[in-house]
């Protein structure tokens, strides 16, 4: 196939082009600036995108990053508008290609269901609240054009990707080879997890099945943060007896952004990958970080 990724230079596009080039595939990166030999140029300010023309499938992987940035009322339109813009332009490209996709796999996240310390969350529970659940409600309502044009499309709602080249483990893992590491709180808000071999060799399951609409791309046992630290603490041979107040990330990064990333979470089921036959690499979150961090 001949796949177009956005975000192709982000921590997922990376290894997402690398797995599908090891599979056989053609991928062509769309990319901001000026589009070398097999690159097509989109601009998600003005809406400009090249053709699709001979293009089998999009992965859609762009947007703002949320943990990147305090959560000013700027930035968070910034994360709003950097997810449904963008998913539009992509989608109405599709839609309107001549010869070009009949797939497109957009990028969600799992914060659709809003957070719970109880509630088990598969592809047919309802939406949540709160401002991450209403982004990711508009996020996937802006692929409306592609579908109402025949294409396939999924919603990869993805939760904690982990990775020693970036995300939240890399930015972890300092602290916890110091012997710094602990858990936020009392370590129960749920992480929902998955290794980058597993994202990526889903997200390429996912371009060749006949699934359509929400998949979670998360591990098949969620863990608490508390868990998570003393996994993570055990593969690094580290203790994790530190505690993390709220107060003080608050005091860097905001109450919003870290009462909703850092101590809420949810408990989150791929049921939809596990019905069609995926089988998972990482199943259990100690064999996953061992993998990982080579140990």
């Amino acid at each position: 196939m001949r796949v177009a990724i956005t975000g192709a230079s982000g921590l997922i596009g990376r290894a997402l082009t690398t797995h599908l080039g090891e599979c056989g595939h053609n991928v062509v990166p769309l990319v901001r600036r000026a589009a070398a030999t097999d690159e097509i140029r989109w601009d998600p300010e003005t809406g400009a995108i090249g053709p699709l023309a001979g293009v089998d499938a999009v992965v859609h992987l762009a947007a703002a990053g949320i943990g990147d940035k305090r959560w000013t009322d700027d930035y968070k339109r910034q994360i709003r508008e950097s997810r449904t813009n963008g998913t539009r332009i992509i989608s109405e490209a599709v839609a309107t290609a001549p010869g070009g996709p009949r797939v497109l796999l957009s990028a969600s996240a799992i914060g659709i269901y809003g957070a719970s310390e109880t509630a088990e969350f598969d592809e047919t529970s309802p939406p949540g609240d709160g401002f991450l659940a209403e982004v990711c409600k508009e996020w996937e309502a802006a692929t409306a054009p592609a579908e109402q044009a025949g294409a396939r499309v999924v919603h990869l709602r993805t939760g904690i990707v982990l990775s020693p080249d970036g995300g939240a483990l890399k930015k972890q893992l300092p602290l916890f080879r110091a012997g710094l590491g602990g858990k936020f709180g009392d370590g129960s808000a749920w992480q929902s997890w998955i290794s980058i071999d597993d994202e990526v060799a889903a997200i390429a399951y996912l371009l060749e099945s006949e699934v359509s609409g929400p998949v979670n791309l998360t591990a098949p046992n969620p863990v608490t943060q508390g868990q998570f630290v003393a996994a993570l603490g055990d593969t690094l041979h580290r203790p994790t007896f530190m505690r993390v107040p709220s107060f003080a990330p608050k005091l860097v990064l905001g109450s919003e952004l870290v009462d909703n990333l850092l101590f809420s979470g949810q408990k989150v089921l791929p049921r939809v990958l596990l019905e069609h036959g995926y089988e998972f690499r990482h199943v259990e979150l100690p064999a996953a970080l061992s993998d990982l961090l080579g140990k």
